[in-house]
């Protein structure tokens, strides 16, 4: 199990790879990566997310613990970026390795909506001379419900 919050970029690719990477004995890999969206007025200029470094550290190692004690899982990596990012840059990444395909896209799932609705970030959109927190959405408070 791996855990990264990061402010630099990451190399999808190369941590794909680098997870995938000697896994003979597990027959699933799912990776899902979180891009930054621009509005639908298309003026987004940047996103600012924030997070208390220990805290969220620990709350993303729980949380990814509780999804390879649920699951038939062989490994988990989830990496959380945060600082300023504008769109089209890479947000988050979360691969699961599973015996089977379906414990690794239902733990990657889990984590991802666990990510979106309660990991303890903070995002600021900001667009032109506004600057706006984003709310939390009632879909993806939903999403958490199947769990």
């Amino acid at each position: 199990m791996r855990i990264l919050v990061q402010e630099p970029p990451f190399d999808f690719g190369a941590e794909a790879e680098t997870f995938a990477s000697g896994r003979h004995d597990m027959g699933a890999i799912v990776t899902f990566t979180g891009i930054v969206r621009d509005l639908a007025s298309g003026d987004l200029d940047a996103m600012e997310i924030e997070h208390y470094p220990g805290m969220t550290q620990k709350a993303l190692e729980k949380i990814a613990a509780e999804a390879m004690q649920r699951w038939s899982l062989g490994d988990v990596l989830v990496i959380h970026r945060y600082g300023r990012m504008t769109p089209g840059d890479k947000i988050m990444m979360v691969a699961t390795a599973a015996p089977h395909r379906k414990d690794a896209f239902e733990a990657a799932e889990f984590l991802m909506d666990y990510l979106k609705s309660r990991a303890p970030f903070w995002k600021k959109e900001h667009s032109g001379q506004n600057a706006d927190w984003v709310a939390a959405r009632d879909e993806d408070e939903a999403a958490l419900t199947r769990w």
